[in-house]
């Protein structure tokens, strides 16, 4: 009776977790024409084209103003890239992963860390929480069947090989030989899992998303953003390195929501990242709200 009544609940919570995944559809099943067409030609206007043809450029717009009916743009989706300090969302997810696993605390210690590793993309504070976390422990979860945040299949994706420091690198990515690296469309999926509450639950999600809020860095999206659309919310984390500029956020403004994730190699890429998120802001605009099926975030 017992061991039925455990079977039972272990079928009810499994069917709980299909439900919800079903919710939500994949991202790479999502794709949307015209908000491609539009893309395309933000990047024609902007003068990018050359740098898409030469894969120095891989961009992800998700428009998620209806969470169950997201739409889908990109260009070099899947081209894994050199993302400097982009990739430390990985480890936020471990931490929580761990926290969620009573293997870490959960206190104003931790919380400040990732802050700091996050907000102002401190090195030490990355370094550190990625030791409590650990590196294998990490690689697993970003290949694990539940997230596959780096998947062969797709050419990888968010990978953490090495601290943020001088050491040598612990283990460089299976297929590019990266120790910091994502694609577009998989920081995308990110973003998105925690934006539907199923990037560790629920609670964890909305935790990651505060962290992610009130970027004390200026530049790039945020900078093109305070510039011309004072009134967006961002959660976002950047990265740079040498002519590798990266950002991704989730941006929130005028009844509308969405992702985007933009990597280049461009010794102007700060200046770069700065235009294209008004490109890319212009075209979500474009399209009126859809009130519909709307559902709340897991703010």
């Amino acid at each position: 009776m017992i061991l039925a009544r455990q079977l039972f609940f272990l079928i009810f919570a499994y069917s709980l977790s299909a439900s919800a995944n079903a919710a939500y559809p994949s991202l790479r099943e999502s794709r949307d024409a015209a908000l491609q067409t539009r893309l395309e030609a933000a990047l024609t206007r902007l003068n990018l084209d050359e740098a898409v043809a030469r894969n120095a450029l891989s961009l992800s717009l998700v428009d998620i103003t209806d969470l169950s009916r997201p739409r889908v743009a990109s260009v070099n989706g899947d081209e894994m890239m050199y993302a400097a300090s982009l990739p430390k969302i990985a480890i936020l997810l471990g931490a929580f992963a761990r926290i969620e696993a009573g293997e870490l605390e959960y206190d104003e210690d931790t919380r400040e860390t990732l802050e700091r590793m996050i907000r102002r993309s401190s090195n030490q504070a990355a370094t550190d929480m990625l030791h409590q976390v650990g590196m294998p422990y990490l690689a697993k979860l970003l290949q694990s069947e539940r997230y596959r945040l780096y998947d062969p299949a797709h050419n990888g994706g968010l990978w953490v090989g090495k601290e943020y420091g001088k050491a040598v690198a612990w283990k460089r990515d299976p297929l590019h030989r990266l120790s910091h690296g994502a694609t577009a469309l998989q920081v995308a999926r990110f973003y998105y899992l925690l934006e539907t509450g199923r990037l560790v639950s629920a609670e964890a999600s909305r935790e990651m998303k505060d962290i992610l809020g009130e970027p004390a860095i200026h530049h790039k999206f945020v900078k093109g953003l305070e510039a011309s659309r004072p009134d967006a919310k961002i959660y976002r984390k950047s990265g740079s390195w040498r002519n590798w500029h990266a950002d991704s956020a989730i941006v929130e403004h005028d009844g509308r929501r969405y992702i985007a994730v933009a990597l280049t190699e461009d010794p102007d890429g700060g200046h770069v990242l700065s235009e294209l998120i008004v490109a890319l802001d212009d075209i979500i605009l474009q399209r009126p709200v859809r009130l519909a099926g709307l559902r709340d975030s897991v703010r």
